[in-house]
This record gives C-alpha cells, structure tokens and sequence, in this order.
C-alpha cells in the first residue's frame, strides 16, 4: 500500500493510458461519440480515430455573407416587420424578404442581403422610410452568421452527407466567413447545396377579371414557417411528392384563399401552367428561391373538403415536384428553412473553393504518419546520446509517446476530426515534452547520481516550478488561437494547449516517480 501511495502519479499514467485505449479501439465508439466543436468523418480504419478533410479528401468552401448592415438605426415606435417592409419598398433590388431588421436592448440594425445594392443605395432607403442611423457597413451581424451555420448544418445532414461541418471563421483582420466542409463529396454537389438560399413558398396562380379581360394574378399561401410537418420525399401515383403538414393556426385561412381563388371549386382543378400559364384553371405553384419548379391543380375529394371546411381538421395535402431530385430538395429547404443570407461564392471579397481528392487524403494521412514516426526517431536519438543512461532516457521517450497516445484518445472519444493542423499540434506536444523532461533529469542530476529521495524530491519541484511556469505561458499564447474562429490554427492550438495541461498534470509528475524509483534508494 506504501509503494502504491508513493507512485499514485504512474497508477494515474497507466489510468489514463487504458481509457484511451479503450476509446481508440473500443467497437462500442466506433462511428463516433460526437460532440466534438466540429464533426469529422466517419471513423476509418482500425481504430475510432476520425480524419478531416484533408485527411479523408473532400470539398471545403470558404465565403462571406452578401450584406450590409446599418447600426444604429432608430424604429421609433415600429415593429421590426413593419421597418423591413418599409425599406424594401425603398429599394429597388430586394424584397422584405431581403431585409432583416433587429431591435435589443444595446443596439438596432437593419440588414439587407440582397445583392447588387450599394452602401449609398441603403442609406437613401432607409432615409426615404424616415428612419436616422449611424453607420452602413459592409457584411451581416453576428446573429445572421449563427443562423446561416445553423441552416447549412440542418440542410448537409438533411442531404445525408455525413461528416459535413459548417462554422464561423474570423480572420485576425476582423474579416468574417463560413467555412463548410463535406467529406468525400464534389465540389459541384457541395456548391449546389450551399449556394441555394432555399426559400419555398405556395403561391395561388388564378384567373381575374379586369376591364373585360382576363388576367393571371399569384398569392403566397403557404411560407416556409406555415408548415407543421415535413414528410420524405417519395415516388407515387401522382408524381415526385413531400407529404406536408400545415399549421392549425394557418389551415382556416389556407383553406378560405383556395375557395376564393377558385383552386378549390367544385370537381377540382386541372392545372396547365407548364403548358400555357395564361389559359390554365386555378393552379398552386411550387417557387423555391423565385423559380417555379411545379404547378398542380387539386382533385375532387380535396377541394369538396376545403369547400365544407373539414380539411382544416386535418390539415394534410402533397407537393408534387418534377422529379425525386426535385422533391428532396424542396424537403430538404422545407426542413433546415431558408438562408437569411446567401454565401458570396462568385465575388472578390476572399470566397474560396478546394477539392483534395481521396487518393490525395490517404497520401496526407501516410505522410503525417511518416513525420511522426520521424519525428520519435529523432527525439529518442537525441535523448539517448544526452544522457547516454538507459534508466534516464527510456523513461522520457514512453513517457512523450503516452501523451499523444492521451490526445489521439481524447480526439476518438470526443470525435475530432483528425488534419494536417492537429498533427503539427500532436508533434509539437513531443517536442516541448521532452524538453520539459530533459529539464526535470538535468535538474535531478545537475550534481550527479542522486541516491537520497529528499535530494531528489527538492530537486524534482525546483525543476516543476519552471516547466509550470513555460506551461503557463505556452497556454496563455495559444489560448487567443484556441477561442477565435481562426481557421485551422484553432485545432493546432487546442491540441497544444491539451497536451501541456496533460503533461504537467498528469505526464511529467508521473515521470517524477519513474526517475525517482529507478535513481533513488529508500532513505
């Protein structure tokens, strides 16, 4: 009990070594435990380990929002609906659906994300509303980034591209983007999925009646926020569909503006949009992003329903679309809802695309594995002709290699996806290691072989006091890199920032004891 009690800092070592083990190699955690801050791809190989996107090959998009923000902006007694409105009147090139209007307790903005308009542009918008403000800057405000994140995370695993992650990157400029990133996936597919902003709307398509002649007038009825429930797209009789599920608080007023239109008359309605939109019965059109990708009138047994208003008790009906593609698609934007803001992915402002191919990942991977391998090597023969000691130098080498054996399980067992940046982390945790411990048996053995443990442990702190306080200040210079959103930095500055912390905390204490029972007598 006395040796377990002296050596409790090597039981630590070994405990935290057989957990992270078991999250390597464990079944039980293969594909992943999740939550780690991004989401990598599915775990390769015989371990748990999973490998980001230059590792696993895939398509990585970098862009910023279109937008300008006005801060400042003083609503007087207006909602921020009836600010969006006015504005959008005022402005030529967007719709309200293009301006986004917030009111805190700290601040008012109103944004517009529509392209094509100019700072002087806003400005006389918002002057012609009667609105005063401050500043028109370019770019979105914090809370668009965070939506749009949410909304492209929602519509990747919508699409079942799995491993995909989406988030924020902050340049040490100031400048913003988003970055999203899809395993084993082109650059077409990816670029497609993003670039759609992904707004859908119902709208009526019916014949009127003025000056004694007919005209086609189009009503939304149905927004993205209007429906319930989404159902899987899927092939029936009718055609590509997504069974739907309207609100109950929408499904009286839906179910009154079929009537009036006549989409809902009695027998139903044929719809020949596609054919000859200006000779067509009453018709519900399908527009995603402002194109109508279907039209389709209404059978019999609905419109009866809608006509005596029992539908609204159970409001149900289908979106048929062209094709199943189609059909996903419009599910998919249904679910995840629309982007308040597009990716500039065409402009000048820093938009990038990239393609690494998976022959080339795999090539990344077994390069990585080599300069780490290298890298142990070089250490170990570095150390051994030092301290020419077995006792001294065996010891340090385990003792490095068992920290990265503690970060590769804590990435399994967290499901951080592996890269070149967390790699160039794991290889700079066995250098500063080892320096660390070159300087605990140096300090231990300034005066020679020490046989008294009172010696050695008077000396074993004086050498822990200076590599806690090199920890303390690697920790403190890599902890801006670790918080920003800075790209790859962050994942090199996490995993160096874990590794000194396991190494003060756990590592070199336990390798205290080691040099101590191996140099040491008991007196």
């Amino acid at each position: 009990m006395a040796s377990l009690r002296d050596n409790w800092r090597v039981v630590l070592l070994v405990v935290f070594l057989l957990v992270s083990t078991f999250a390597l190699f464990s079944p039980t955690l293969a594909g992943g435990a999740g939550g780690g801050a991004a989401p990598g791809n599915a775990a390769d190989g015989p371990t748990n380990l999973k490998f980001g996107l230059e590792l696993s090959g895939g398509t990585r998009i970098r862009a910023p929002l279109v937008g300008l923000t006005a801060e400042g902006v003083q609503f007087d007694d207006d909602s921020t609906r009836v600010v969006e409105q006015k504005v959008a009147g005022n402005l030529s090139a967007a719709s309200s659906a293009d301006v986004i209007a917030r009111q805190t307790a700290n601040a008012s903005t109103v944004e517009v994300t529509a392209e094509n308009v100019t700072r002087e542009e806003f400005g006389s918008a918002l002057q012609q509303s009667g609105y005063e403000f401050e500043t028109v800057r370019d770019g979105v405000t914090e809370s668009t980034r965070a939506e749009v994140v949410r909304i492209l995370s929602d519509k990747i695993n919508q699409a079942g591209l799995s491993g995909g992650s989406v988030q924020q990157v902050t340049t040490a400029t100031g400048e913003h983007f988003i970055r999203v990133e899809v395993p084993n996936r082109d650059t077409g597919e990816v670029r497609q999925l993003v670039s759609e902003r992904g707004t859908v709307v119902v709208e009526a398509y019916y014949p009127v009646q003025q000056n004694g002649s007919t005209t086609y007038q189009s009503d939304v009825v149905l927004e993205q926020d209007d429906f319930q429930r989404i159902g899987t797209a899927q092939e029936q009789s009718s055609g590509p569909s997504v069974p739907v599920t309207i609100k109950s608080s929408v499904a009286p007023a839906f179910q009154e503006s079929m009537v009036q239109t006549g989409v809902a008359q009695p027998g139903g309605t044929r719809c020949t949009y596609d054919r000859n939109p200006n000779g067509t019965e009453p018709c519900l059109l399908l527009v995603v992003d402002g194109e109508v990708v279907n039209a389709f009138g209404m059978d019999g047994g609905l419109a009866s329903d809608m006509r005596s208003g029992s539908w609204a008790n159970n409001p149900q009906f289908v979106l048929t679309a062209r094709n199943v593609s189609e059909a996903q698609q419009v599910a998919i934007n249904l679910r995840a809802g629309a982007l308040p803001a597009e990716l500039d992915l065409t402009g000048a402002d820093g938009g990038t695309t990239s393609y690494v191919s998976p022959s080339q990942g795999e090539s990344f991977k077994i390069d990585s594995l080599i300069t780490g391998i290298v890298a142990v090597f070089a250490v170990s023969g570095v150390v051994f002709v030092r301290y020419n000691d077995v006792k001294v130098a065996a010891p340090m080498i385990v003792t490095a290699l068992s920290e990265v054996l503690i970060l590769l399980g804590f990435a399994a067992g967290i499901g951080y996806p592996l890269d070149l940046s967390v790699i160039a982390g794991f290889i700079a945790v066995i250098g500063t290691g080892v320096d660390d411990l070159i300087i605990i048996a140096d300090e231990v053995m300034a005066e020679g072989d020490v046989t008294s443990r009172r010696v050695f442990q008077s000396r074993f702190r004086k050498a822990f006091w200076v590599i806690g306080a090199a920890a303390a200040t690697t920790i403190i210079a890599m902890s801006p890199l670790a918080v920003l959103s800075l790209g790859d930095l962050q994942g090199f500055a996490i995993f160096t920032i874990l590794g000194v912390l396991v190494g003060v905390l756990v590592t070199r204490p336990a390798y205290g004891d080691i040099l101590r029972a191996l140099t040491t007598v008991d007196r």
